[in-house]
């Protein structure tokens, strides 16, 4: 079964889309997070936690591309599956580009505010991006946008939701 995402063009001044090849410093992206319902009540109320470890380290895992975040959480069921739609803003972006980089899990020590692991790098099986933000108060709500999932394959099944997150941070 395929996925076709879709959401209406508007989007708030200062926040871009996947359209530059690697995020660029300072700037706000719209990113996805994939997780279960239940963890996304938890983030709803209490907005997002740092993962303990992760390929990347400590931090918070995004990517700019919903096709990456609705794969998350990996071995759930589709049923039990969300993504969350959020606006990041990235700060000092550091390139995560092949396994064993020497800032692999050791970015934000160097300084750097977002790791960023490029499309079809090596690092990931996807070959789809990933981002991982150190800082959860980076992640903040996007505008009201309406989300749509299409399925494009013949057979019904259901679809994963698209929730646009507000953790009640003042911006």
């Amino acid at each position: 079964m395929q996925y076709q995402w879709a959401e209406d063009d508007f989007l708030p001044d200062g926040v871009f889309r996947l359209e530059t090849e690697s995020p660029q410093n300072d700037k706000i992206y719209v990113m996805y997070h994939g997780t279960t319902r239940k963890n996304a009540q938890s983030i709803m109320a209490s907005g997002f936690r740092q993962s303990a470890d992760g390929m990347l380290g400590r931090g918070v895992y995004l990517s700019r591309d919903p096709k990456k975040a609705s794969r998350y959480p990996l071995n759930y069921p589709d049923w039990d599956k969300v993504v969350l739609k959020v606006r990041v803003n990235v700060g000092e972006v550091v390139v995560i580009n092949k396994q064993h980089h020497p800032l692999q899990k050791t970015w934000h020590d160097a300084g750097y505010d977002t790791a960023w692991v490029p499309p079809n790098c090596g690092m990931v099986l996807s070959g789809l991006e990933e981002d991982c933000v150190w800082d959860p108060n980076q992640i903040t709500n996007i505008q009201k946008t309406t989300t749509y999932c299409f399925i494009t394959a013949g057979k019904s099944s259901l679809c994963k939701f698209i929730i646009n997150i507000n953790i009640g941070l003042i911006y």
